[in-house]
């Protein structure tokens, strides 16, 4: 992974080498300026996977030979033999320290790793706050990403970010991540007539006798279409063969994809009917999904039919048989849906999550903060782009109800701030003025996971990241937490930090 980096970044590090300054002491931050979405909150992502290429960062002999042939004839021999004993083993993580050339040669791996995957976890914690704790949440994005490293990134960090499943395989493969799936309109699609379903027999779950379920089927749907008051002649007959040739395939898991014909006259029938049919033979089917029209208003119609079949048939999980939709699906969707009302239980969103159309990147920077023991700031004639100079501690402070209300920086060296202590500080946007906050509790943010080329921490899994992702943004007051016009979360510095950064600015002047 070494190479993975902008070719500036080399000729920067030659740079470095050649005046032998490649070896001061330095430190640099990653982090954004502005929360994605227009929102007060972001999730940190891409950090496990930071670590390890960390661990792996090495200049291999192909790479070398490859570098040799991209810079300058004049660069010297000695820097490429010095770059292939390069390892990270002096950096730790986010907050990087090293000796200056290494330092510079992480950024745009660690920007790469960062910005994608805290934008697409951020992404997926807005539909999760918009679904709600109780809705089932489904990531569809692998044909719509940017290719498959991007769809594998999507599938992970979107999991991260509260959704439950995925529908790519690899990503369940690799992270464990639960795999789900429906039917799609292909299937149904490549039916005709009843004639073409085989093998017809399905055993009863019981045991006993096999049972031509297409036969079964058949005479049941007469009689849902009756109780819907449904002509059955309306009904797509290679749609009820395709649902009864996955029903005797998945007894245990028929689901139905209602919408590839008519939803009212031939897929909501013909789903009830083999449903029926499975039933009389001791199974169950697991749901229905929707992908075109009025989503909410649809799923409020099924469920009166499911309720009548149920009632009808003396069924009574039929009911409750779960409503998935999809189709584009949007943060709008979801507004509409809660707005709305409606009975669908499960969301499959793709393009709109993975893509992340509403703000495609994140933005993160990583800039130095000290060199050789002396503060390092960026002063430009725009403001929002400033630096914050100095090695630096973050703490997260928390109000009596337990919510998180700002994070403050402090230096390094500065003692840790008390709980119930008054602090003197600077919101960042507003230096001019001092402000003074008494936190309930004060966390420091900062932990040290990797030193001397190893990892120092045990790694969560990737559940135990989602679990912990899902209990911060819970912990988020009202305020902060909504999607429209939240609160600004404030960020500020320590009045020390403060008259640091007004030495720094006064003397460039």
């Amino acid at each position: 992974m070494a190479p993975l980096t902008d070719f500036y970044q080399l000729t920067m590090a030659y740079g470095h080498w050649r005046a032998g300054r490649h070896r001061l002491p330095a430190a640099a931050e990653l982090f954004f300026r502005r929360g994605p979405f227009r929102g007060a909150f972001a999730l940190a992502a891409g950090l496990a996977e930071g670590l390890r290429c960390l661990r792996a960062f090495r200049f291999s002999a192909a790479d070398v030979a490859y570098l040799r042939s991209v810079l300058p004839s004049t660069t010297e021999d000695a820097f490429f033999d010095y770059l292939a004993t390069l390892d990270a083993s002096e950096v730790p993580f986010l907050q990087v320290k090293g000796p200056l050339l290494v330092v510079q040669l992480l950024e745009t791996m660690l920007l790469c790793l960062v910005n994608y995957a805290s934008l697409v976890a951020t992404n997926a914690s807005r539909f999760r706050l918009l679904a709600g704790p109780d809705m089932k949440l489904m990531e569809i994005g692998l044909r719509r990403a940017q290719g498959p490293d991007g769809a594998l990134s999507a599938s992970k960090y979107s999991y991260i970010g509260g959704f439950d499943c995925t529908s790519n395989v690899l990503a369940g493969k690799l992270y464990g991540i639960p795999v789900r799936g429906t039917i799609a309109h292909s299937f149904i699609m490549s039916f005709t007539s009843l004639e073409e379903v085989q093998p017809r027999e399905l055993l009863p779950l019981a045991g006993g006798e096999p049972v031509d379920l297409p036969a079964l089927a058949k005479s049941l749907l007469q009689r849902v279409c009756e109780l819907l008051q449904t002509p059955p002649e309306k009904t797509n007959r290679g749609e009820l063969a395709a649902f009864v040739s996955y029903a005797i395939s998945f007894p245990h898991d028929f689901q139905g994809l209602l919408d590839t014909y008519c939803v009212r006259r031939s897929g909501l029938p013909n789903f009830c009917a083999v449903a029926l049919a499975l039933h009389q033979l001791g199974y169950r089917a697991v749901g229905v999904r929707l992908d075109s029209g009025d989503l909410a208003q649809q799923s409020k119609e099924i469920r009166r039919v499911f309720r009548a079949c149920g009632a009808h048939f003396q069924v009574p999980w039929f009911e409750t048989i779960p409503i998935a939709v999809s189709n584009d699906i949007s943060e709008q969707s979801l507004e509409e849906f809660s707005r709305e009302g409606s009975e669908i239980d499960m969301i499959g969103v793709g393009t709109n999550l993975v893509t992340c159309p509403l703000q495609p990147s994140l933005g993160c920077v990583y800039k130095l903060v000290e060199v050789n023991g002396s503060p390092r700031m960026k002063l430009t004639e725009d403001e929002e782009k400033m630096t914050i100079p100095g090695i630096k501690t973050i703490y997260r402070l928390y109000d009596a109800a337990g919510h998180p209300f700002m994070d403050l920086m402090a230096l390094e060296e500065e003692p840790l701030p008390s709980a119930g202590q008054e602090l003197a500080i600077r919101v960042l946007g507003r230096l001019g003025e001092t402000s003074k906050v008494v936190p309930t509790t004060v966390e420091p943010l900062h932990r040290t996971y990797f030193r001397d080329g190893q990892v120092c921490e045990p790694l969560p899994s990737l559940p135990e990241v989602r679990s912990h992702a899902q209990v911060s943004l819970s912990l988020l007051s009202p305020a902060h937490r909504r999607l429209h016009e939240p609160q600004p979360y404030p960020v500020a510095v320590t009045e020390r930090l403060h008259n640091l950064l007004t030495e720094l600015r006064q003397a460039t002047q």
